[in-house]
């Protein structure tokens, strides 16, 4: 099969297609043909150093859309030839840059009949982090007060969409120009973090940070007393930020996303309702992996890039 890999860590050109192995899958394992893979930036982090993952070679890709080509023994829940999508296990389970991929089989669920691969590539690692951190984390409940910040983000723009399904008024950081896309999303107020301080805003129930330091120290200026700052900026968090959480009276959660089923089967489901949905930027075949990793690199992604590996 082809795959991307990586044998150091590095800029973009540190990407190479290759020819490896097919992978064959174990006891409660299946194999995917990969259809198309969502690219987050954890990718472009780990391409450029170790993280949780270390290991080389390297083949990237968490996210994966396509269709059970094999079952191992014991699966049950997964037949060849269905359609499915999820977020392989994290971190250890990477590798969905390539034509096909092993996972565990309850990492998968079912792919709406109603999307296509690239929008089912595009949702899961960063809809399963904001439902465990708006659902799992925070319990979001009817009426409460959210804030997003890089609200038109990977994370950010299905935050936004979760949070409505639960009943919040939904409050987004992002540049002014992202701010039409982020109301018809359903944000009911938008702040442009150039130009405003989104601490002087009424104080809310809930901050769902992904951007750390000074960002995540601020939000909890922002927070009513009891409120929940759920931050997945693990990597630029101040050092005392829990010290500071608790002498405002805030309960900070750090969030590592994890495979989940029933997460899974829960954004299933808004998908096919229709009340969920990934904007993709950019689209990218697996040959050009680079491209999409260097519009990564940027910083300046609105929703979504997906690797396109199989038509």
């Amino acid at each position: 099969m082809k795959a991307i890999t990586q044998q150091t860590y590095g800029g973009t050109d540190v990407l190479t297609e290759v020819e490896l192995d097919r992978p064959t899958p174990g006891p409660s394992e299946v194999l995917v043909r990969v259809h198309a893979a969502g690219m987050n930036p954890t990718d472009w982090k780990h391409r450029q150093y170790a993280g949780l993952v270390g290991r080389l070679p390297l083949v990237l890709g968490w996210d994966v859309s396509g269709v059970v080509a094999a079952v191992g023994l014991g699966v049950t829940i997964h037949e060849v030839g269905d359609e499915v999508f999820g977020m392989l296990p994290y971190p250890d389970g990477v590798g969905s840059f390539a034509e096909y991929v092993v996972a565990p089989a309850r990492a998968l669920v079912r792919k709406p009949a109603g999307v296509d691969h690239v929008q089912a590539g595009a949702i899961p690692l960063a809809a399963l982090t904001a439902w465990q951190a708006l659902v799992d984390a925070a319990d979001v409940e009817p009426g409460q007060r959210v804030l997003v910040h890089a609200a038109a983000g990977g994370v950010g723009h299905l935050a936004v969409q979760i949070a409505k399904t639960r009943g919040a008024y939904v409050i987004g950081t992002a540049s002014a120009a992202k701010h039409a896309l982020l109301r018809e999303l359903g944000a009911d107020e938008l702040i442009d973090y150039r130009s405003e301080d989104f601490a002087a805003i009424a104080p809310v129930d809930v901050v769902l940070d992904a951007i750390g330091g000074d960002t995540a120290t601020r939000s909890l200026a922002a927070l009513k007393p009891g409120g929940r700052l759920v931050t997945i900026a693990l990597s630029s968090l101040p050092a005392d930020l829990a010290e500071q959480a608790a002498a405002h009276g805030v309960r900070l959660h750090p969030l590592l996303v994890e495979a989940d089923q029933a997460g899974m089967l829960a954004i299933a489901e808004l998908v096919t309702a229709g009340k969920l949905r990934a904007v993709v930027e950019a689209t990218f075949p697996l040959d050009r992996a680079a491209e999409g990793h260097a519009l990564g690199d940027t910083g300046r992604v609105t929703g979504k890039i997906v690797l396109t590996v199989t038509e």
